[in-house]
């Protein structure tokens, strides 16, 4: 048994991303995968991971559902993210294919994915240093962790290149990447002994010009209810 934070104690299952070094090999076996240097995050890239024709069809839904986006342990500021958000439904077919194409690069079993969401951001608008586990002492955690625990892997997909701005940015290890149509950016949020690990800070910089679409899939400790 192994503790995956002071408030919750789990047996992680085959496919959840917890223990790391089975995700980590199997992304890092890809050739056109590239791992950032260092030894603070597990953080990989993989450019054109989908196609433009995809990336234009998911833009469209999520043109046609999004809403503000919310945060959890909210901070007192009204502009910490100015995004908005759609939730993408599991038998949607292109959902489906991104799902597939994502466990075929991770080996990270859909049973332990959230719902694939969408985001758009508009001139202006930006998801301040956040991370994406929930903090374990926040007012929020039980509320968003006590079914199927913590947070352990996100992918995340830029679906667009804006016309300036809308990068993301690791602070802790000094890494900007920038919107490319159909690149994937993977990360453990957890260390190794499955502690949180705050050097996943990351920011969604402001949108200068344009608008910047992403799709995320965040994957969890145990199953998540369908």
């Amino acid at each position: 048994m192994r503790i995956i934070s002071a408030e919750i104690h789990v047996n992680p299952a085959e496919g959840s991303g917890f223990p790391s070094e089975p995700v980590i090999d199997r992304i890092a076996a890809d050739p056109k995968v590239q791992r950032v240097p260092s030894p603070k995050v597990a953080l990989f890239l993989r450019k054109n991971f989908l196609d433009a024709e995809l990336c234009a069809r998911i833009v469209g839904k999520i043109d046609a559902n999004r809403r503000p986006s919310t945060v959890s342990d909210y901070n007192g500021d009204d502009l910490f993210r100015t995004s908005e958000t759609c939730d993408l439904p599991y038998d949607d077919p292109d959902v489906m294919e991104v799902d597939a194409r994502i466990h075929a690069l991770t080996g990270l079993d859909n049973a332990f994915g959230e719902p694939m969401q969408g985001q758009r951001y508009a001139v202006g608008q930006e998801f301040k240093g956040h991370t994406d586990y929930f903090e374990p002492r926040g007012v929020d955690f039980a509320k968003y962790c006590s079914v199927s625990g913590q947070r352990t892997w996100t992918v995340m997909i830029y679906l667009n290149e804006p016309g300036a701005g809308g990068a993301t940015r690791f602070k802790a290890i000094d890494k900007i990447i920038q919107p490319e149509t159909g690149k994937l950016v993977a990360w453990n949020n957890l260390r190794p002994d499955g502690r949180v690990n705050p050097s996943t800070l990351h920011h969604g910089m402001k949108v200068r010009e344009g608008t910047k679409y992403v799709i995320t899939k965040w994957f969890r400790e145990r199953h998540w209810p369908r």
